[in-house]
């Protein structure tokens, strides 16, 4: 491994291109996904499918999960370029279902195939990152993932909330189709450089198979716990849980359950930190508009508070790994969870209050948006020190398989629990604490597991 450079930058001639085409295929998705969570309640109403609420993002994170997968085991065989094009090409399928549809079962099915792009989209930027930049600038070009966020942050929710409002919701699904076309054209040049290699490519069709079968088996169990008052609904239940049980146990580093130090806890802790914002972040823009009767917005602009706050972390951990060298990684991230907790407790309080507590979900939005933004950057730099030549595209694929399975599954729970709540005649509050109060119990757990992550030296490298 080369020596760092002294204020050697990710903008640099070598890396500038590669940075900037990163920098906008990640806006792209994450542009697309804070403007579905904010319209995602009205969507639901004017769709006649509230109780499907929970699938708007549970099909596209599960979609995710296949995509991930197949594109990471087939990149080292196929290489980025062809890789990334493809990817793009789904992801505009599934905007142009989502855009015409007409029911609820007809926006799922082309949620699914967005987050099979996207999946695949992010993964072939994981694997960029690993063979484009040493591991000094891996957590510089890694914040830049959030801040990528930035603009569609500021401009993103509040946008959507608009059109939905006073035009149509499929608008915001169309809005996004020239910035795909725009991050294409200027990243496939940057890609290109990258040749294509053979390692690992003949264990690609187990995994591939294993990861349908775990969307499949996750998709049963969700659907068997928004009917579990039934018996069919806990026969569903338990047959989902039975499918999902190999291919978890294929597709997770060994020792993930179980938090062995090392890579298996890091994840083991990312994904159920990131389980946690998400889910949190879905149901929160719910009971701001369904419960606290904000209109859309409003609701998107504290969405946005969560998400600049975010970007805000992911500079700061910059500076200070650079500032350090990366010692202090693994504290940055249990600190980050803290951040969290408190925040994740501030939303529960803000939305259990009979009037009011708006101010409340601003805070916890701010808190729980610079708590992952302290953590994320810094778990995927870490995560990346343990990918051994050749195992690129596996390290790459595991981050975003950890990042799309959690909160699919997490964000399914609480759907799950707002199905049962109008199944027994709770009311929507209830099925929302409910969702909100798992995720608590998530974030909890990945602070505990926090403290098992340990860092790969590479200095010796």
């Amino acid at each position: 491994m080369e020596k760092p450079k002294k204020n050697e930058g990710i903008f640099e001639g070598k890396y500038r291109a590669l940075t900037i085409g990163i920098i906008l295929a990640v806006t792209t998705v994450a542009f697309e996904g804070l403007a579905i969570t904010t319209i995602a309640p009205s969507l639901a109403q004017k769709l006649n499918g509230l109780h499907l609420y929970g699938w708007i993002f549970s099909a596209f994170l599960l979609a995710q999960i296949v995509g991930t997968m197949v594109i990471g085991q087939r990149i080292n065989k196929n290489g980025v370029f062809t890789s990334f094009i493809v990817s793009n090409l789904l992801f505009v399928l599934g905007i142009v279902i989502a855009a015409t549809s007409v029911n609820m079962v007809m926006l799922i099915a082309g949620r699914v195939f967005q987050g099979f792009g996207a999946g695949a989209i992010i993964t072939c930027v994981y694997y960029s990152i690993t063979l484009g930049y040493p591991d000094h600038l891996r957590t510089k070009i890694l914040a830049m993932f959030s801040s990528a966020y930035i603009l569609p942050a500021l401009i993103g929710p509040y946008i959507a909330g608009l059109l939905s409002e006073f035009i149509s919701w499929r608008f915001v699904f169309w809005l996004v189709v020239p910035l795909i076309g725009l991050a294409v054209v200027l990243t496939l040049p940057a890609f290109r450089k990258f040749s294509v290699r053979e390692e690992g490519a003949s264990k690609s069709g187990g995994k591939e198979m294993y990861a349908v079968l775990l969307a499949i088996g996750t998709g049963i169990l969700l659907a068997g716990l928004g009917t579990i008052t039934d018996w069919k609904g806990v026969i569903l239940s338990l047959t989902g849980i039975l499918i999902m049980i190999q291919p978890l146990r294929k597709l997770l580093p060994k020792g993930t359950f179980s938090a062995k130090r090392g890579l298996p806890a890091t994840l083991a802790s990312r994904g159920l930190y990131v389980a946690c914002f998400f889910a949190t972040e879905s149901y929160v823009v719910l009971a701001l508009t369904e419960v606290k009767q904000l209109s859309a917005d409003f609701a998107g602009l504290i969405v946005a508070a969560g998400a600049l706050s975010w970007s805000t972390a992911a500079w700061l951990q910059s500076r200070l790994d650079s500032k350090d060298q990366g010692s202090g990684r693994r504290k940055r991230v249990t600190i980050g969870i803290c951040f969290m907790i408190v925040g994740v407790t501030a939303v529960i309080f803000a939305v259990s209050l009979p009037k009011g507590g708006i101010l409340f979900a601003i805070i916890s939005q701010i808190l729980t948006g610079f708590g992952i933004g302290l953590a994320n950057p810094t778990t995927g730099a870490i995560a990346l020190q343990h990918a051994n030549a050749g195992e690129e595209g596996e390290v790459s694929a595991s981050i975003q398989f950890t990042d799309a399975f959690s909160p699919g599954l997490s964000i399914g729970l609480g759907g799950a629990f707002i199905a049962i709540s109008e199944t027994l005649q709770w009311g929507l509050l209830i099925g929302i604490l409910l969702a909100l109060s798992l995720q608590l119990v998530f974030v909890i757990v990945s602070f505990v597991i926090s403290f098992r992550i340990k860092e790969k030296n590479v200095n010796s490298e």
